[in-house]
């Protein structure tokens, strides 16, 4: 539970301020779901460009992963001395920039080095989108989160569909990149003054006051299920078009369909995830979401052509990717003021975990078999989800009281 704290004036739900936040974070989770969707959907293609072994692959997602790490810890210290507003602005810049230099990199080096700098720019986004929306959350004063990863989802949805489009036009792998970075920067632009800042959401002298520590075992209980979480969301993510283009035979066109259908699928899924939390308790969404998703990866290790695969991605999507925003709705309840701000970046440091096994793992079964046996890990954490379901609220009126509105800041 939530320290007692000194009474602080609140933002109304309906205040323009936290709508505008609400809004301009939402903005934010889509173009990280768009620019990660254009680079891994066009996997394929860079690693054609530069001809890349899947051992290659798998050492790109793990720089990737280890380097957003890192960009998550830093998120916390720019957060920390100045706003969780201004660490995402940054971290949105840095993807623009990066996004540029992996279009124009003459060989695999320039590559790495450019990939590098969108690792540390993807953990900083990540950390940021999930400090605002705690944030938001609890001014709102109920369960909103999830529609946040909504916006992820729909974001990644044009992200595939986009490549999927220019691949079909025949436009060069370079303009591709370069003109979803324009796309990024754009959007940064306009979102970044509405999200909130400090002096928004600040409520006075006692958000400063020391706040609770959470026990350590709470703690590594999310963690683990958020690295299962994204473990399994980043399989799909970085394997789920060359599966279909590799193993199955299909079109560079059609692979980059298989996350268009898991993201659509998850899109649904996280725009009435709020609701069904609110009526059902996160307990009973967390077990069903995982027990459809394992259903979904049976379907997809199973497949035997593309659209049977494209198939499976899409039911594993209507119920997997709701598991991670609860995780950080559920810790947000767990304290306040800065400690949250801490607490949101170190949680985040296990989506690369679990990133790493997702994508690495995952990469080196499939060099060593392939990837339909690859497939079979996330399907196997998907199992265990159902499990982990137990350690989240039974019903919304069980919830801490840190879930009812709370200024707090950003």
């Amino acid at each position: 539970m939530p320290p007692s704290q000194s009474p602080k004036p609140q933002l109304s739900a309906l205040h323009p301020t936290l709508r505008a936040a609400r809004s301009a974070n939402s903005v934010a989770f889509a173009l990280q779901g768009f620019f990660l969707a254009v680079i891994l959907t066009e996997l394929p293609q860079l690693k054609d460009k530069f001809t890349l072994s899947d051992g290659l692959i798998v050492a790109i997602v793990a720089l990737i992963s280890l380097l957003a790490g890192a960009g998550s810890i830093t998120a916390e210290r720019i957060a920390l001395h100045w706003s969780s507003r201004t660490a995402l602005r940054i971290g949105l810049a840095l993807i623009a920039v990066s996004g540029v230099a992996i279009a124009l990199s003459p060989n695999i080096i320039a590559a790495f080095v450019a990939l590098g700098v969108y690792g540390v720019a993807v953990g900083i986004v990540d950390a940021g989108t999930n400090m605002q929306a705690v944030f938001i959350q609890h001014g709102y004063g109920r369960f909103i989160l999830v529609s946040f990863y909504a916006a992820w989802s729909a974001g990644s949805i044009a992200g595939a569909l986009f490549v999927s489009a220019f691949e079909a036009l025949k436009v060069p792998l370079q303009a591709s990149i370069l003109v979803a970075a324009a796309v990024v920067a754009i959007g940064c632009l306009a979102a970044g003054p509405r999200l909130l800042g400090t002096d928004e959401a600040e409520a006075g002298p006692a958000e400063h006051e020391p706040a609770g520590s959470v026990p350590m075992r709470i703690f590594w209980i999310f963690g683990a299920v958020i690295a299962l979480a994204f473990a399994i969301d980043l399989a799909v993510g970085n394997w789920s078009a060359l599966y279909l283009k590799d193993e199955l035979l299909s079109s560079s066109a059609t692979a980059a369909l298989a996350l268009a259908a898991y993201q659509g699928a998850s899109l649904l899924g996280r725009l009435t995830g709020d609701l069904w939390v609110r009526r059902f308790g996160p307990r009973a969404v967390v077990r069903v979401a995982a027990a459809v998703g394992s259903v979904g990866l049976v379907i997809v290790v199973t497949a035997p052509g593309p659209v049977a695969a494209i198939l499976g991605f899409l039911v594993a999507g209507i119920g997997l990717p709701v598991i991670a925003p609860l995780c950080f709705s559920e810790a947000g309840q767990l304290t306040s003021g800065r400690e949250l701000d801490a607490l949101i970046a170190r949680l985040n440091l296990f989506n690369y975990a679990g990133t790493l096994v997702g994508g690495a793992v995952v990469g080196a079964v499939a060099d060593a078999a392939n990837l339909r046996a690859g497939f079979a890990i996330p399907l196997a954490f998907a199992v265990v989800l159902i499990g982990c379901a137990r350690v989240f609220h039974r019903r919304t009126d069980d919830a801490p009281a840190a879930a009812q509105p709370a200024a707090e800041p950003a």
